[in-house]
């Protein structure tokens, strides 16, 4: 299976989740590609001066794999564009991930994943599943963050 990665990263978290992703779906034999989205400008939540720089495309990939950090209890407003800006996502699998500092779930993680899968959703997209990352206790163990074998294990192959 083809998977894209595509992620926001602001500060570095939501990158190296998304790296460790991409080499553990590469040992199950997947073919992955990790894209990164870029903006222009400043985007901070509160911010509406930005322009999406770089958009990756999704027309090569079979399923795919959205991350983005938490930004004042709500997805990443580079990564709302980002998904909103899409075509139709009909007969594709996605998985979602978020990154956030805030160790509960309620902090904000619940309504970004919420809002990613409402979007895919609308676009025709089958979520497979969701992971919050928590970032503090991420970094106790880089080898192995939680959440990203549950990710993993969506494409598993039967």
């Amino acid at each position: 299976m083809k998977i894209g990665i595509i992620v926001y990263s602001q500060t570095g978290n939501t990158i190296t989740a998304a790296q460790q992703l991409q080499q553990k779906l590469k040992a199950q034999g997947h073919t992955n590609t990790l894209e990164r989205i870029t903006v222009a400008g400043n985007a901070s939540p509160e911010s509406k001066d930005f322009r999406l720089e770089y958009i990756p495309a999704i027309d090569a990939y079979d399923a795919l794999i959205f991350g983005a950090p938490v930004h004042a209890f709500s997805l990443a407003k580079a990564m709302d564009v980002y998904l909103n800006q899409l075509p139709s996502l009909e007969k594709k699998d996605a998985a979602l991930f978020v990154t956030k500092q805030l160790r509960f779930a309620w902090t904000g993680g619940n309504r970004a994943i919420g809002r990613m899968k409402k979007i895919c959703e609308t676009k025709g997209a089958k979520v497979l599943g969701s992971e919050i990352i928590i970032w503090p206790k991420a970094k106790e163990n880089l080898e192995h963050i939680e959440g990203v074998e549950r990710l993993t294990a969506l494409f598993t192959p039967d």
